[in-house]
């Protein structure tokens, strides 16, 4: 019989089912941490893109590169890090990913200052970013269970995305204009500083994280990597969610490399009005956040899943279809916002939480890295190829296609295991009433 997650009430930092978050003190620091970072993150991302297509006139294949600088990291240490992640402790993992980031941002606006800031720079900052990126969001994702209730983890999702959420409201809204006011690499050093704020908050933290399972013996690491593989082909859950993985990060990153170079050189936008525009998909995916539980009531966790992907891939196609800076081109682009970015958000919050619902804490570092490694590698591919098929065949068949692959991804899912995945509460509460 496959290895469940089990469902300890002696944990350090179980919360019983009726409690609210709202009233877990460590939870609120967690949050409120991640809530400013994610405000700086929302700023800096956009920050980026306009810091190469405006200041530095970067080229379709340039910004396929930068993105994959992005996504590099995930695909050579991804294995290496689960493992890594499953034998520490998670908090200081954090923390020091934290500082980190904020020193390696904080060296876009130098180099602006001094007047040497090439792509080449940006590279690097976005490599050594993403390296950080890393190790914070395995350690976040397997740390978040030992913190909470495992049947509070989708009401902690949904909040963590909710936000997100806000922060993209909020932070799109004025990136645009921080953009045009003190220029984009000023305006990435908003996001440096905002993970200064998230180490305090997560250094506060008093709950006692428990002892890795690493404080056994250890096998030898290529066995240990091994056995989160083995964890996601062993459970037709995981293992439709790493097929997913995989088709949705190489056909969504089709359409990721290219966007920025449609809206700002292809059709015209000026960055506020881009930040304008961006903020509906914050306001869109808050609302996803807001009724995730519920849809997954609603409808089960598999069918949300399904659900949101499908229509994500609809709103995906719009984008492309919109020609120069008018009425029809915006309203493209804030229904592409506001019917995607909800959809996707239910099914980000929905896969997250099945994940971490279904896996042995022992071995959630190495699932979580192996799912990143499946779809970061796709991704990686995807946004070379995005690039170069962006340059020579052009951008909007190109992003065409990447929205079909959302499609593909939905019809895998409606076949598999996934399809019949019931609200994450009613699985922990029969699997509770088995045990007994």
């Amino acid at each position: 019989m496959r290895e469940q997650a089990q469902i300890d009430n002696s944990a350090p930092g179980f919360q019983p089912a009726s409690r609210s978050l709202y009233r877990h003190a460590d939870f609120m620091k967690l949050w409120s941490g991640e809530t400013i970072s994610l405000f700086g993150t929302r700023i800096g991302s956009v920050a980026m893109s306009f810091a190469a297509v405006i200041t530095l006139r970067a080229t379709p294949f340039q910004m396929g590169l930068l993105s994959a600088a992005g996504y590099l990291p995930s695909v050579v240490l991804s294995l290496v890090t689960g493992a890594w992640v499953d034998r520490l402790r998670r908090r200081p993992i954090m923390i020091l990913s934290d500082l980190g980031r904020t020193a390696v941002l904080a060296t876009v606006p130098l180099a602006a200052i001094y007047g040497v800031l090439t792509m080449r720079h940006l590279y690097l900052v976005v490599l050594l970013a993403a390296l950080l990126d890393l190790l914070f969001d395995i350690s976040y994702r397997t740390y978040l269970p030992t913190l909470v209730d495992r049947e509070q983890l989708l009401d902690a999702n949904s909040k963590l995305t909710a936000s997100s959420s806000l922060a993209e409201v909020a932070g799109f809204s004025i990136c645009g204009w921080l953009v045009q006011w003190i220029t984009a690499p000023f305006a990435i050093l908003i996001d440096a500083l905002s993970f200064l704020a998230s180490a305090l908050a997560i250094a506060i933290i008093s709950t006692p994280e428990p002892s890795p399972s690493g404080h056994r013996v250890k096998r030898a690491l290529v066995r240990e990597i091994a056995a989160g593989g083995k964890a996601i082909w062993s459970d037709g859950r995981l293992r439709a969610l790493a097929v997913v993985a995989l088709v949705e990060g190489f056909f969504s990153s089709l359409l990721g490399a290219l966007y920025m170079l449609l809206v700002v050189d292809a059709l015209g936008f000026k960055p506020a009005a881009l930040g304008m525009i961006f903020a509906v998909g914050g306001v869109s995916a808050l609302l996803g956040a807001l009724t995730a539980q519920r849809v997954s009531d609603w409808l089960g966790t598999g069918r949300a899943m399904i659900v949101g992907l499908a229509v994500g891939g609809f709103a995906m196609a719009l984008p492309p279809l919109a020609h120069g800076a008018g009425a029809s081109s915006v309203a493209l682009l804030v229904a592409q916002q506001l019917i995607g970015d909800g959809a996707l958000t239910i099914y980000f919050i929905s896969s997250v939480t099945l994940v971490q619902t279904v896996t042995p804490q022992a071995i959630l570092g190495r699932v979580n890295a192996s799912l990143r490694f499946l779809n970061h590698s796709s991704t990686l591919v995807g946004l070379l190829a995005g690039g170069v098929a962006g340059q020579f065949v052009g951008l909007r068949p190109t992003m065409l296609v990447g929205a079909a692959g959302a499609w593909l991804a939905a019809g895998l899912l409606a076949v598999s295991p996934i399809r019949n995945c019931r609200p994450v509460g009613a699985e922990l509460r029969n699997r509770e009433g088995t045990q007994r």
